[in-house]
């Protein structure tokens, strides 16, 4: 069997071949005309020359800058002390003197529970203690005309002190039923009222001591290596007014669901115009450093995962420098880890790979900082 060769085919063929010889040396010779010396360079060659061109990046030169700043704890606030006035004996409520609001001072009397055999049980003892002494002098005399033994009047003198001591104590469980308090306060509930029975340790009145007065906060782990307690602060309650106050207590360790550690801030209240349970935040200003201020469009993750930013040496290579991010702000990060004066890469970084030999360009439309 015979193939021939049809004239469509032998075109195509034709052709085929006449575009791979253009593709190659990126120019043909039609009617007898060649390339010129200043003819355009075949594609091969123009490709070779492209691949040998370095990529360029922006960058800009970082110098550290002065940053300021404050931490934030959000909490309420707290009396300093709330304190209840306990009976030392038990008894009715006879009086209460004083009510919910008014202010206290210490040792003095705001309950008063009912005499009753108290008094009576005094002066008893009172009676039986005259009698002993009676009796003991009557003795002593006795003994000194020689009537009387040494040991009965020991034996007197025994009685004597037995009656003294309680009469003693009769005079004390009386003066138990006076209720007096132990601190200054502000009366609170709960309280007691007239004809309740209060057993021995119920409360009559409860004080609430609001001079100083608290602010109890949470301070977050990543904070905990900046506060120490004796800095100042600045809390702003949600009424809207800001006080003074001074770190007094930080907890030793975090709390396991929250892993925050529970912050306690000392404030004057010597006008009684704060209030216990109020919400309210504490903002504590840190002493001033230096850190670089960028873009979060400039960092970048190594192949391990390490967060960093890529930088042009002296040599115009690419490196990666690993950077920590010290805080977030609306415009960027501040970090540190850098040198001042690095040229870091603004844009580009994504393409280009540590050690790279790369054009740099420098951003003329940044400055050494965070731009928009």
């Amino acid at each position: 069997m015979t193939f021939t060769i049809k004239g469509s085919h032998f075109a195509a063929v034709l052709i085929t071949a006449i575009i791979g010889i253009w593709m190659y040396y990126g120019d043909i010779e039609i009617g007898g005309q060649g390339a010129e010396a200043n003819g355009t360079k075949p594609i091969a060659e123009r490709n070779l020359e492209t691949s040998n061109e370095l990529f360029k990046v922006s960058y800009i030169t970082l110098t550290p800058e002065n940053r300021s700043r404050t931490v934030t704890l959000r909490g309420r606030t707290k009396e300093d002390a709330i304190i209840p006035v306990r009976a030392e004996t038990s008894g009715i409520l006879e009086k209460r003197r004083v009510n919910r609001g008014d202010y206290v001072e210490k040792n003095q009397l705001v309950c008063v529970i009912a005499r009753g055999a108290r008094e009576a049980n005094l002066e008893s003892t009172k009676a039986r203690l005259a009698q002993m002494e009676a009796d003991y002098a009557a003795n002593k005399k006795l003994i000194d005309k020689g009537f009387a033994t040494d040991a009965r009047l020991r034996e007197l003198k025994f009685d004597l002190n037995a009656a003294k001591a309680q009469v003693k104590q009769a005079e004390l469980e009386l003066s138990y039923t006076e209720i007096r308090t132990n601190a200054a306060g502000i009366v609170q509930d709960p309280i007691a009222e007239p004809g309740d029975v209060l057993a021995m340790g119920g409360t009559c009145i409860t004080l609430v001591d609001r001079d100083p007065m608290f602010f109890t906060g949470q301070l977050s782990e990543s904070d905990i290596n900046f506060i120490k307690p004796g800095m100042k602060a600045e809390v702003k309650l949600v009424t809207g007014t800001t006080t003074p106050g001074t770190i007094t207590y930080i907890a030793p360790s975090a709390d396991p669901q929250t892993r925050t550690f529970l912050t306690d801030i000392r404030l004057d209240n010597a006008e009684d115009d704060i209030q216990g349970g109020l919400t309210a935040s504490a903002s504590i200003k840190l002493a001033e450093t230096t850190a670089f201020k960028i873009s979060p469009s400039w960092l970048t993750l190594s192949n391990d995962g390490t967060v960093g930013v890529k930088t042009i040496n002296a040599e115009d290579k690419v490196e990666f420098i690993p950077v920590k991010i010290l805080s977030q702000t609306k415009t960027g990060f501040w970090i540190k880890g850098l040198t001042p004066g690095a040229h870091i890469i603004t844009m580009g970084q994504e393409y280009v790979i540590s050690g790279e030999q790369v054009e740099p360009v420098l951003d003329e439309k940044l400055t050494s900082g965070v731009q928009g």
